[in-house]
């Protein structure tokens, strides 16, 4: 039986959302079609330097993550987990807050560029 790649990414997402216990958000995971590898990508709200301290702490915890998965996922052998920062939820949050500003009539000038 072939395990399909997009499967085991949908169970790690809601895996590894419940290892993590809503300390950030885990918005998708990419697994390639062997199955060797996942990309999870995670929106961490905060400062720039405590995303880059989340981010660093979670690739010291990839390891813990990974095996922790292996019994949830019943699989054989569990993709090596690689976590991606998500800007998009942030992004998405600095377009809705600029589009306000233009309706309100308030200037979006004074806006530092990211």
């Amino acid at each position: 039986m072939r395990i399909r790649p997009e499967k085991v990414a949908h169970l790690m997402r809601r895996e590894v959302a419940e290892i993590l216990q809503q300390k950030l958000r885990v918005t998708d995971v990419a697994v390639t079609h062997d199955l060797s590898f996942a990309r999870v990508f995670v929106s961490i709200m905060g400062s720039p330097e405590e995303r880059g301290a989340t981010m660093q702490a979670l690739g010291h915890a990839a390891g813990f993550v990974r095996h922790e998965l292996g019994p949830r996922l019943g699989l054989r052998e569990v993709p090596e987990v690689r976590f991606v920062h998500d800007d998009s939820l942030e992004r998405g949050a600095r377009v809705e807050d600029l589009l306000k500003r233009l309706h309100d009539g308030r200037p979006v000038e004074d806006e530092e560029p990211e």
